[in-house]
């Protein structure tokens, strides 16, 4: 789900052009891998953001906002700064003082991450309220959404829409009943349960897709991409006629539990890399088990996380540091322990210091050069001390020699 998005952006990156530094937020960007992209100082993430820019963005905050740690102030600036006047966004805008127009692309997912982040963090009523405004206005005529406008509907999209509208206090019935439609039927002789990405454009079947699933199950339950745990257990795992969205939800997470059993991950989908674990798509199912309610089946897939995510995640970045968070988070794990790592603190070290990080080095500063000041004032009395002391010694002698 998320990572397919930081995927085609790493991917895309390598080959493609970069981009100039916005002309906001650009005057202390830090440097970037490559000189010819500048990376803004508030933005997550060092590669270039053309791609994934608000996408990771979003993540990032959502993240911290999941754990308790309160974002720099130019970080959140930097996503409101990056929407269009219509409540879009787009995956990146190179210079926001310029208005939207025609030749912005604007793109549903990072239009709904963005509004997940925003509603979340607070503050920003008038920003959500916009967003959620245009991704209705951009609904396709069977209730679900794509990824440009205009597009066929698929489950991705569709469910991280939801996911907005849902945190911006918007009906999503209809929406969800979509995605039943991407449901997989339980008699099916491959993938019953499982949700497809859209239907085959020739032949109108459904193929399972475990990146689609990962993405169904949160929407179908009406959650976004950061879930609390599904408090009392669903039940077990098993697939049932999905007369409802929240049956398609538990369908589509017990496909996720037999697809993740014995090897405890998925794999990857590329072309050649049969073999290949997918941690993005992993993550995902972990997070969709456990907000489904499954977290004993989600158990063994994020032990493996645990021991196997990290290189990965410093190599994909903040949205990679995101999805194991919400993983760990959606299955009453401590992303600070995280096997041998603190996810947080890995997070926060790839864009600028949240408020919380900043407090505690300013109070660390505070102590030291308080401690400094008391070191001397105690010497400082001392010398005074002794010196006294040695005037009265002097006087006494003065007195017995009288």
């Amino acid at each position: 789900m998320t990572f397919r998005r930081s995927a085609t952006a790493l991917a895309a990156s390598a080959v493609l052009c970069a981009v100039a530094a916005p002309t906001a937020f650009a005057d202390d960007a830090s440097p970037s891998a490559s000189p010819s992209v500048v990376i803004p100082s508030g933005l997550y993430g060092k590669t270039d953001p053309t791609y994934d820019g608000v996408w990771r963005q979003s993540l990032a905050l959502l993240a911290q906002h999941t754990v308790g740690v309160r974002p720099a102030a130019k970080a959140v600036d930097w996503l409101t700064g990056q929407q269009c006047a219509d409540g879009g966004f787009a995956s990146f805008r190179a210079d926001v003082t310029k208005p939207c127009d025609g030749k912005v692309l604007l793109d549903t997912n990072a239009t709904a991450a963005a509004v997940q982040a925003l509603s979340a963090l607070g503050g920003h009523d008038d920003a959500v309220k916009k967003g959620a405004g245009w991704l209705k206005s951009v609904a396709g005529k069977d209730g679900g959404w794509s990824y440009n406008p205009g597009g066929a509907s698929d489950a991705n999209s569709t469910s991280v829409v939801i996911g907005a509208l849902a945190a911006a206090g918007e009906p999503t019935a209809a929406a969800r009943e979509m995605l039943v439609s991407l449901s997989i039927p339980c008699d099916a002789k491959d993938g019953g349960g499982a949700f497809a990405y859209q239907p085959d454009k020739k032949s109108g079947k459904l193929y399972a897709n475990a990146d689609a699933s990962g993405a169904a199950v949160l929407g179908a339950l009406g959650l976004g991409l950061a879930p609390d745990p599904g408090g009392k257990d669903a039940g077990g795992t098993g697939c049932l006629n999905a007369s409802t969205p929240t049956q398609a939800a538990h369908n589509g997470a017990t496909y996720l539990a037999g697809a993740t059993a014995g090897k405890a991950y998925l794999k990857s989908a590329m072309p050649g890399a049969e073999d290949q674990p997918d941690f993005g798509n992993t993550a995902d199912a972990v997070t969709a088990l456990g907000a489904d309610g499954l977290p004993a089946q989600a158990k063994q897939s994020l032990a493996w996380l645990e021991q196997n995510a990290g290189p990965w995640a410093a190599q994909a970045g903040p949205a990679a540091y995101a999805q194991l968070i919400f993983a760990a988070h959606a299955n009453g794990a401590d992303p600070r322990a995280f096997g041998s790592l603190d996810l947080v603190e890995q997070l926060n070290a790839t864009g600028p210091a949240p408020v919380a990080a900043k407090s505690a080095e300013n109070a660390e500063k505070k102590d030291s050069d308080s401690s400094g000041v008391s070191v001397w004032w105690i010497v400082g009395i001392g010398l005074v001390a002794g010196i006294g002391i040695g005037f009265l010694i002097s006087m006494r002698g003065r007195k017995r020699t009288s």
